[in-house]
């Protein structure tokens, strides 16, 4: 047998040792890793509990801003002028998307985006916190906010959220008193409180939305939300209910906002119906007008060029910043300033040949009566708006003592009615010329001044705040629009009674004497438009018709017809008038431009509004 090598026995001993060694290493390794773990959980647990329990429930709830819901705006008799319609809208929280320009792009693959609705949202974007709600695009179509919801799961941090839209079931007629509510955009929310507008994305830009904004906002409210993992909204937890706007009254009768509207016809001016027994607005009209509606969510930029560029301008209120000359229209006041200032009594009677020369001059000025009136009173001068006996009186008072009296009637300032935008016109002086054009008074504008022409401008508002005082015999009230207010749930409340500003006091004789002549105008045998009121209505209307120029006539050879006049240098017509006139219950100024003449047209306007809104108080 061949011999080999014995092959050793194994050390069972050495390896259980090697083996038990490798055991407890890796029990050891286990123990101090669990024990690590432990403590870690420990710490969280007991340590950081409190803080980590705070971050989940932030993750997990969160609070958001919730927008009251708008005051609404109703007339005199609670005729709704601005509502607010259920709709939805597009946001997006810019912290919750990962990719907001690849999640814009995709979003507008499915509800349609215009270039200013993202230009919008970037603005806004960049004003606004990270983690606010942006709006995207307002008013969505119901197709556009079904498409969206079905693809909702693929946009986080987007989401179609419902809203109250502002709507004007009144349209054109009204546009200019009640105005618009428009986005809110950069440079409003510099001049908010940007907590109170948190979640607001409208606010009032015109008119009565944008005097009494404050009062028709309302208060924010706060809900807290639970949300999932992607952001999405799982359920709502009302933390503080918004408190809605208050409902403003206005003083304005929309039947007779109407009635105005219809009876300029379709023609350029302005009217213009006071209370003279408290300053209320009864009608405040500008035509052209506009839809509101409009603006709401957006006009495009397509849209707002044919509105400025239209024909008329309707987005310009007349009735507020129109500025013309008043015309014959102040020839009442001139009267009434002559009688108050000693220039003239009740026994003054000037002759009319048909001009009037200042002494040592050659030029004349004319009445518009070629051949004249002969001789004439007060009020005869004033029924039969003779220039001549204005002419002779504004020379014997002077531009300056005209001025200080006028300016009583309102002339030459803002009459404060709670609408913006207001002009103030000029009511001018030898001081106005010298600070307003660096240039002396000449008679020949002192002249010109006491038949309303020259320097000389009102706008439609103070002609009819004017003729108002003139109505109630002196006493002067702030026109104003807001006749009451309610909280939501809670009948209306009178609005606090804006004060008397000041009572003109004169010699009774004297304001009976320029209304008789005002009356004259419209009941005598020679007045200017005694037409008008041929037919006894069954009330008696005193009133005053101008002209504004728009050209000058010429001071020698015949007056060009009407006709043989293009139309856009035709002379503006004016009509100021108030009735009944022993009981007046309303003042009205009306401008047509480009009417030609007041009586023949202005002032059968003024009559439809008048008797329109006798008929509505009898029968109303």
């Amino acid at each position: 047998m061949g011999s080999g090598k014995i092959k050793p026995l194994r050390d069972t001993a050495r390896e259980s040792a090697i083996f038990r060694g490798r055991v407890l290493t890796a029990i050891g390794f286990i123990l101090i890793v669990f024990a690590i773990l432990c403590g870690r959980f420990a710490w969280l647990q007991l340590a950081q509990h409190e803080k980590l329990s705070t971050r989940s429930e932030e993750n997990r709830l969160r609070l958001r801003a919730i927008s009251p819901s708008r005051g609404l705006i109703f007339d005199r008799w609670g005729t709704l002028l601005a509502d607010n319609r259920p709709a939805y809208r597009l946001e997006v929280i810019p912290e919750q998307v990962r990719d907001l320009e690849a999640t814009l792009g995709a979003i507008a693959s499915i509800v349609y985006l215009t270039e200013e609705d993202l230009e919008r949202f970037q603005e806004l974007r960049a004003a606004r916190r990270p983690f606010s709600s942006i709006p995207l695009r307002l008013r969505l179509a119901n197709h556009e906010a079904a498409a969206f919801a079905v693809n909702r799961h693929r946009f986080e941090g987007v989401d179609i959220v419902p809203y109250l839209s502002r709507h004007y079931p009144q349209g054109e007629d009204l546009a200019h008193v009640v105005g618009y509510v428009g986005r809110l955009g950069p440079a409003d929310l510099q001049q908010v409180d940007e907590n109170r507008y948190a979640a607001t994305t409208h606010m009032g830009k015109t008119g009565v939305e944008r005097f009494y904004e404050d009062t028709l906002h309302g208060e924010v409210g706060y809900e807290q939300i639970e949300v999932n993992a992607q952001g999405r909204v799982l359920n709502r937890i009302i933390e503080l209910e918004p408190t809605a706007g208050s409902d403003v009254y206005l003083t304005i009768d929309a039947r007779l906002q109407r009635i105005a509207s219809e009876a300029m016809g379709g023609r350029t001016g302005a009217v213009v119906a006071l209370d003279p027994a408290n300053g209320e607005v009864l009608a405040l009209v500008s035509e052209p007008g506009f839809d509101p509606n409009l603006f709401v969510n957006g006009i495009s930029q397509q849209q707002y060029s044919q509105l400025l560029n239209a024909p008329g301008r309707p987005l310009f209120n007349r009735a507020l910043r129109g500025g013309y000359e008043p015309g014959s229209t102040i020839k009442p006041y001139v009267a009434l300033a002559g009688l108050e200032l000693g220039a003239i009594d009740a026994s003054t009677t000037v002759f009319s040949r048909g001009y009037f020369q200042l002494p040592g001059q050659e030029r004349r000025y004319r009445d518009w009566k070629r051949e004249g009136h002969g001789r004439v009173d007060v009020a005869e001068a004033i029924a039969q708006s003779v220039n001549v006996f204005f002419y002779e009186l504004a020379v014997e008072l002077g531009i300056d003592r005209m001025h200080d009296y006028l300016e009583q009637f309102g002339f030459g300032e803002a009459t404060g009615i709670d609408l913006g935008g207001e002009a103030a016109g000029i009511l001018p002086s030898t001081a106005w010329k010298r600070a307003a054009r660096s240039e002396p008074w000449y008679p020949g504008e002192t002249v010109i001044a006491g038949i309303g022409q020259g320097f000389m401008v009102a706008t439609p508002l103070q002609l009819a705040h004017a003729v108002s005082i003139l109505a109630a015999r002196g006493t002067v009230y702030q026109p104003h629009l807001l006749r009451a207010t309610a909280r939501p749930g809670q009948v209306a409340a009178p609005a606090v009674a804006l004060p008397i500003n000041d009572v003109i006091i004169g010699e009774q004789s004297h304001w009976e004497m320029v209304l008789e002549g005002m009356e004259g105008v419209l009941h005598s045998e020679r007045g200017t438009a005694r037409r008008v009121m041929a037919d006894q209505p069954g009330f008696r209307m005193a009133g005053k018709s101008g002209t504004a120029q728009v050209y000058g006539s010429p001071q020698e050879g015949p007056e060009l017809e009407m006709s043989d006049i293009p139309e856009n240098l035709r002379h503006h017509a004016l009509f100021v008038a108030f009735a009944p006139v022993d009981a007046p219950r309303i003042a009205v100024a009306v401008v047509v431009e480009h009417g030609g003449g007041g009586s023949s047209v202005a002032a059968p306007l003024a009559r439809q509004v008048i008797e329109g809104y006798l008929n509505l108080v009898v029968d109303p």
